[in-house]
């Protein structure tokens, strides 16, 4: 598995993971109605806006490319959005197709996230996960402690988002 910096020419597989991605994962937590309205070129101007803002918000995306050259998931992840005291970094998002999970590539993602954020000297960081999602015991598993929790809205529904925080990078994974 490689994994690289997301470029532009990315952006239209990277919106098909983020929204395959979302309609397995969040079948069954998120109302089905909302998931149904999601689509590729939404998100492809979302993620082109992203990464052609990369440098300027001080955020990263990488990809993950099987040994077909396939992108199967990918990451993003920069400064912390809302200017938190404590945790200086954020995982915005860590996606990849259910066919492909289970299989380190989530963690490797987490790992480049880490090292880059450690390279712009930032060692704290936190990542805000859906309550109901399975990935809450991925971040859990990497020493991920449980620091604010905040009701959020999609389709009509509430919903429960917890944030994993990380206070120092440098102790539990030496970057």
């Amino acid at each position: 598995m490689l994994l690289r910096e997301a470029t532009l020419k990315d952006v239209p597989v990277i919106a098909r993971v983020h929204v395959d991605t979302w309609q397995t994962t969040y079948r069954g937590i998120v109302p089905d109605s909302y998931l149904a309205q999601l689509s590729y070129e939404k998100r492809e101007r979302g993620w082109e806006e992203i990464l052609r803002s990369a440098k300027d918000t001080q955020q990263f995306t990488y990809v993950a490319v099987d040994a077909l050259g396939q992108i199967v998931g990918f990451a993003n992840g920069g400064l912390e959005r809302t200017g938190n005291p404590i945790y200086k970094g954020e995982i915005n998002a860590i996606y990849i197709l259910k066919t492909h999970q289970r299989h380190g590539i989530g963690y490797r993602l987490f790992m480049v996230l880490l090292k880059r954020l450690a390279q712009t000297d930032i060692h704290s960081m936190l990542v805000w996960v859906l309550a109901d999602n399975s990935a809450c015991r991925f971040y859990e598993a990497l020493g991920g402690q449980k620091v604010y929790e905040k009701q959020i809205e999609r389709g009509n529904t509430q919903l429960n988002e917890i944030a994993y925080g990380w206070m120092d990078t440098r102790v539990q994974f030496g970057y």
